[in-house]
């Protein structure tokens, strides 16, 4: 029913686009000249309208109406890159805020000095995957180093990762002995019994190596549900990629995307720079990039892609 109504939403807005088109046509076709002001306004709305809903085409991935759990992880750079993670969390926070998403951060590890080692966030709204899927990969920084007593140049890198919260739709099966599940105190915030009762919870997977921990619920049994929920997502990803890679391959197309292919660069000194390397799109407002306006480099890069 949930898939009925929205994909009946989506058809009501193109027919009524397209009614509205015939409807300017025919007044068009009267040679009023008395109507040519509010027909010049009607066709730029409409020229706006239509190319809303031609972006949408762009958005036609199997999963990407769907919510996104994003991850951020500090990279090479030591207390430098941490304070970029946290930059980046930052960042996109406000970028959801924009939009309207709805945020939940679901596991944090502070740096020991500044910034974040890692980070994970729950967001939730129409089209959050398909948005935030552009952003998978290594983002990279260039400044001039807050923690460093002679002001030198730093260069920092923290990886982003996204999956689409599918939760219940995701069907993978986990067997309980390649589960390594392991409860320790929260180091967050949530109230006196967290801090005394071991709560957070963190899961390895054995066959791949994966692990997850979520400490931002108030129960064990809440973090757990949480961890095993962010693992389905992961595992699912997982087999996704390696199906893509896999027809990619016969193709002659695939390029492996390890941890040194930056996807993009912010460069705050000497210059001031934000560039995607796989679309070229740059711009030189970097405070407003990093304040949340990503919509143009996400855009860039669905337009590039298809």
């Amino acid at each position: 029913m949930q898939n009925a109504s929205r994909l009946r939403s989506e058809v009501e807005k193109w027919d009524s686009t397209l009614q509205r088109i015939e409807d300017a046509l025919e007044l068009a076709q009267l040679g009023d000249e008395g109507l040519e002001d509010d027909l010049a306004a009607e066709v730029a709305e409409l020229s706006r309208q239509v190319e809303r809903l031609e972006f949408t085409t762009l958005l036609s991935g199997e999963y990407d109406r769907e919510d996104a759990i994003l991850a951020i992880h500090a990279g090479t750079g030591g207390v430098d890159a941490m304070d970029w993670a946290q930059m980046l969390e930052r960042m996109y926070l406000r970028w959801c805020e924009r939009r309207g998403y709805k945020t939940e951060i679901l596991d944090r590890s502070p740096g020991e000095e500044a910034g974040i080692k890692s980070v994970t966030i729950s967001v939730s709204g129409e089209w959050a995957y398909g948005y935030l899927r552009p952003e998978r990969g290594v983002h990279r920084l260039v400044r001039l180093s807050p923690f460093d007593s002679a002001h030198r140049r730093h260069t920092s890198f923290a990886l982003v990762e996204v999956w689409p919260d599918v939760q219940g739709e995701i069907e993978i099966e986990i067997n309980p002995n390649d589960l390594v599940i392991e409860t320790f105190r929260s180091s967050g915030a949530g109230g006196q019994h967290v801090q005394k009762n071991e709560t957070a919870v963190r899961i390895t997977h054995k066959p791949t190596g994966i692990v997850v921990s979520c400490q931002n619920q108030r129960s064990l049994t809440q973090n757990r549900e949480t961890a095993m929920r962010v693992l389905r997502a992961r595992l699912f990803e997982l087999e996704r990629q390696r199906q893509e890679e896999e027809r990619a391959q016969l193709k002659g197309e695939y390029v492996d995307a390890n941890f040194g292919n930056q996807i993009r660069s912010y460069v705050l000194h000497p210059y001031q720079m934000v560039k995607d390397h796989r679309t070229n799109y740059e711009t030189a407002n970097t405070a407003a990039v990093l304040d949340g306006q990503l919509d143009e480099f996400m855009e860039a890069y669905l337009r590039h892609s298809r």
